[in-house]
């Protein structure tokens, strides 16, 4: 049988509870493989009518996502268009963000420019205390953060906050971010996998038509 060249892996544990694992040695990238196989699961994702909750973690402890390829490999991330009529890179972005699945970002490793903006589409965001560094380094080396983290960031952590993240491009750690409000919670790294208080019962505690509403209000 031919091995998958997908860079994630999707693990349906209950029809209502989906796991994603990404999995792209050696620093799951963001390149167009990996933003195709985003598009392609959210497609699946809103296919579903059991589907509530999914959390995305990584394979590699070292990096959750990696940064916005740089080498080329982009395809279509910059120039084609996804169903919102947006470019590829923000539609994928805002299509999480809209979706009635609540997404959930597990967090190890380091999560910088567009994997930063990924985890701050996600709904809620949980970090390792130990290993966790997330950062918006693009103003750093010329460029801006295109992905919506500009956007995002002063909704959560406050208008000075977010300045200090996209301007300085520099690493928080998991302590320093929970206390900004980049993330939900930093957990100690033993317990992350443990911390399935989300997730136990899904079908308890979200309804896709309700979540989405509430998603389209923000």
């Amino acid at each position: 049988m031919a091995e998958s060249t997908s860079p994630l892996r999707v693990v349906e544990e209950t029809p209502a509870y989906w796991r994603v694992v990404f999995d792209y040695p050696p620093f799951n990238v963001m390149d167009g493989t990996m933003f195709q196989s985003l598009q392609d699961l959210l497609a699946r994702m809103d296919a579903s009518q059991t589907l509530r909750v999914v959390v995305f973690e990584s394979a590699i402890p070292d990096f959750y996502l990696a940064h916005f390829d740089l080498t080329g490999k982009l395809g279509n991330v910059m120039s084609g268009v996804g169903p919102t009529s947006l470019p590829v890179l923000l539609d994928t972005f805002v299509r999480l963000t809209k979706s009635p699945v609540v997404s959930i970002a597990k967090i190890r490793g380091c999560v910088r420019g567009a994997s930063s903006e990924f985890v701050l589409a996600c709904d809620m965001r949980f970090a390792s205390r130990e290993n966790t560094r997330l950062g918006q380094p693009e103003v750093a080396v010329g460029l801006h953060p295109g992905g919506g983290g500009a956007e995002r960031l002063p909704h959560l952590v406050g208008r000075g906050r977010a300045f200090e993240i996209v301007l300085g491009g520099n690493d928080f750690d998991g302590d320093t971010a929970e206390r900004y409000g980049y993330i939900n919670r930093a957990l100690a790294d033993a317990e992350l996998d443990g911390f399935r208080r989300y997730v136990r019962t899904p079908n308890r505690f979200f309804r896709p038509a309700r979540h989405r509403r509430g998603k389209e209000s923000r």
